[in-house]
């Protein structure tokens, strides 16, 4: 199912962020139809402030992702070689009136929450409340 598909009727929009060159997100944002903006963190500010981190060596070649490899391999699959940063963990997060809600930081690199899970969770949230950026305590009227 497509982003698109899953985002229709969340009260909430969706921002998402990569480490690559904007070309190479931009292709991304377009394969995925991506419905919101994605936007660029090739010094990974976002990413650190988040708590997110990269994976070690054996949770990126575990026995299973070498099993993996192997049967491809038996089966006259060419692997290409790594064009991004393998190591990068990645994770989720809900920022509401920019405050970070709610993270979910992965344990291996395919330990991700399942998007329909995350934008189940986002429509709970509901949608942001106007900010008083006077900030005396005034609502929006």
């Amino acid at each position: 199912m497509q982003v698109r598909e899953l985002a229709a009727g969340c009260p909430i929009g969706l921002i998402a962020f990569g480490f690559s060159p904007p070309a190479a997100l931009a292709a991304l944002a377009d394969h995925l139809a991506w419905p919101g903006p994605f936007l660029v963190d090739e010094k990974r500010q976002l990413y650190g402030l988040l708590g997110m981190r990269r994976a070690r060596l054996w949770q990126v070649y575990s026995p299973g992702t070498l099993a993996r490899y192997a049967v491809a391999a038996a089966r006259g699959h060419h692997l290409p070689r790594p064009v991004e940063d393998i190591r990068q963990m990645g994770g989720d997060a809900l920022v509401c009136d920019g405050i970070v809600v709610r993270r979910w930081l992965p344990r291996t690199p395919d330990d991700r929450i399942r998007p329909a899970r995350l934008l189940q969770l986002a429509a709970l949230q509901g949608p942001p409340t106007p900010r008083n950026a006077a900030g005396n305590g005034d609502q929006p009227g």
